[in-house]
């Protein structure tokens, strides 16, 4: 089923499948479309500790011992947005089916990345099968617009008919369309984008870390780059435009305070020569504004 944009997609699944009585496991860094989810339901929201399985068994055996009678829905990320961390989709999986839960996983930031083909992070685990809904959107990968749910026919059916965003929202204009089937046949015929991207990713990340920089424990083509407390992120962002290098900052409440970060990500086209010119101009500016030290090491001062 499509929607407009991946944003509905996430709040008008979660809004139809869950309710009074049910209670939703979401992991505490989940993107603000699912957090917006849980609140236009009736149901209860517990979340766990970002990525942590221990944690979210132990919440699972709660409602199994205090509501066994509630139902369980565990939602996550499949490539968390701003760290590049792709989910323990195979401990989520296990634990699901453990417990009874219905899994969704948001792969707005895995589809046409990770798993064979592009195929998102429960392919990336070879466990395609396995995942009772995906969602995502069009709007990275597929460089257009809108939203899909993908799960049975039957709750794809029912989504038609009770998801208020799919319903009461304007339909993918036929343009958009076009553009993401386009985008997937070059997927399918041409698997060596996937093969460029994921080398530029790494590349990426041991020159952040070989320059000093703090990347987190990034799998994926997003790379977040620690700048630290808010004031020098925003100094450090304006020096990378005046050096020719446009990228996102990102700060509280987006992320831990004091870990204000750059959020880069990579295309396949970006050439050897512009990945080397980003290093360079991060590690320029890294010095200047003491984040890093004239060693390459972080700067103790920072």
């Amino acid at each position: 089923v499509l929607y407009s944009t991946g944003y509905m997609t996430n709040q008008g699944v979660i809004q139809a499948l869950t309710g009074k009585g049910d209670i939703i496991f979401s992991d505490k860094d989940n993107h603000a479309c699912i957090v917006a989810g849980t609140m236009v339901t009736m149901a209860d929201t517990w979340r766990y500790r970002h990525d942590d399985m221990t944690h979210l068994r132990r919440l699972l055996q709660k409602a199994d011992d205090e509501r066994p009678e509630a139902g369980k829905f565990i939602v996550t990320d499949g490539v968390f947005s701003m760290s590049g961390v792709i989910a323990s989709v195979p401990e989520l999986v296990q634990l699901a089916t453990e417990f009874g839960a219905v899994l969704m996983l948001d792969d707005a930031h895995a589809v046409g990345v990770i798993g064979e083909g592009g195929r998102g992070s429960a392919a990336y685990y070879d466990l395609g099968d396995s995942v009772q809904l995906t969602t995502g959107t069009f709007s990275k990968s597929f460089a257009s617009l809108g939203g899909f749910c993908v799960g049975d026919a039957d709750v794809v059916e029912f989504l038609r008919h009770n998801s208020s965003t799919h319903i009461f929202s304007a339909s993918m204009p036929p343009a958009n369309v076009a553009t993401v089937l386009k985008c997937l046949e070059i997927l399918e015929a041409e698997p060596e984008r996937l093969e460029r991207l994921w080398k530029i990713s790494d590349y990426m990340r041991d020159g952040f870390r070989s320059a000093g920089f703090n990347v987190w424990t990034s799998q994926a083509p997003i790379i977040p780059v620690v700048i630290g407390d808010m004031n020098t992120s925003f100094r450090f962002w304006n020096r990378l435009i005046e050096e020719g290098v446009f990228v996102n900052p990102v700060v509280p409440p987006a992320v831990p305070r004091g870990q204000s970060l750059m959020r880069t990500s990579y295309m396949a086209t970006h050439s050897d020569d512009e990945l080397d010119f980003i290093l360079d101009a991060f590690e320029r500016v890294g010095k200047e504004l003491h984040v890093i030290g004239s060693n390459g090491m972080v700067d103790p001062g920072s």
